[in-house]
């Protein structure tokens, strides 16, 4: 099986290529990395791969089922990743590229290794060019976060030390929760106004004051910056909507709060599976990029669980496909 993740920014695609009964051939998943600068490099490659393996279907009919797609995120690529290492052990933790192919159960290499395992094996060469293949990725991303027509997409641009370190997107599950992501959305967007003081509500410039180390990272108080205040769009605070969506996994967005009922603008982002916050905390949504972005930020040195340094969303809003 050929596994490919990385990039980051945007959706993945996972493809699998069953092998018959003749070839010693298991199946192979490339996951292609979505349109940015800087990844649409492992998009092409990643298409690449794929229009590669549909080539050998037609060559070889007789020895490959046809492909099947299975959609992964960036973020639900790495974690994957890194839980195939623990299976594979040994000396998989120091293999350093996005890619893993699979020959027999073994592991065969990057996908460089694959185009020549492909041309040794079944005299499969690859000529076609790279434009056309980051045409091809950029289509199917586009065509995978629109198929997602219930859910809204977020971003959050985060500076360290007052240096950009990239982008946090998120995907908000606005037909479980619609208030909340509402809420979520209208502070990332800006332009809501506090019936109070007239400020403006926003994310923009406000902090992560809390880092609780292998647990989560909290910020979103666009009062005082420092985890005691908050203010929703709908008012100081508003109910819990739902517990449907569980803490399960890294990356999983949810608000903060005092208590049943008093939600406001603080959020938090999950570093690991939280099951105890599952009931007590309204989850909403699922970081889908930013792998390397929230390592950043979960590398940060804390005192008494702050950063010592600033962690600050220097942009946000919200994000079309």
């Amino acid at each position: 099986m050929l596994h490919q993740p990385k990039g980051s920014k945007a959706a993945a695609v996972a493809q699998s290529f069953a092998a018959g009964a003749t070839t010693p051939l298991e199946p192979l998943r490339p996951c292609p990395v979505p349109l940015c600068p800087g990844c649409r490099r492992e998009w092409c490659l990643s298409s690449a791969r794929r229009i590669h393996l549909r080539a050998l279907k037609l060559k070889f009919p007789s020895k490959f089922a046809d492909p099947v797609i299975q959609p992964l995120v960036e973020f639900a690529w790495h974690e994957y990743l890194q839980e195939k290492k623990k299976e594979l052990r040994g000396e998989v933790w120091a293999y350093a590229s996005p890619v893993m192919c699979f020959v027999g159960g073994q592991l065969l290499g990057d996908e460089k290794e694959l185009l020549r395992w492909s041309y040794h094996e079944w005299d499969y060469r690859d000529f076609k060019p790279e434009a056309l293949y980051q045409a091809i990725a950029e289509d199917f991303y586009t065509k995978y976060l629109k198929s997602s027509q219930q859910h809204v997409f977020v971003y959050l641009e985060i500076a360290i030390e007052e240096q950009p370190v990239g982008r946090l997107l998120f995907e908000l599950f606005s037909d479980v929760c619609p208030r909340t992501c509402e809420n979520f959305r209208a502070l990332c967007a800006g332009g809501a106004t506090s019936p109070r003081d007239g400020r403006e509500l926003t994310y923009k410039n406000s902090l992560f004051h809390r880092l609780v180390k292998n647990g989560w990272i909290q910020g979103g108080d666009i009062i005082t910056g420092k985890g005691d205040g908050g203010e929703s769009i709908y008012g100081p605070t508003f109910e819990d909507e739902s517990f449907s969506i569980r803490h399960k996994g890294r990356g999983v967005l949810g608000m903060a709060n005092k208590g049943h009922h008093s939600n406001s603008s603080q959020f938090y982002i999950t570093l690991q599976p939280a099951p105890y916050l599952d009931k007590k905390y309204v989850a909403f949504g699922q970081l889908i990029e930013g792998t390397e972005v929230l390592q950043r930020l979960e590398a940060v040195p804390t005192h008494n669980e702050r950063p010592i340094v600033a962690c600050k969303i220097i942009n946000c809003g919200t994000f079309e496909p």
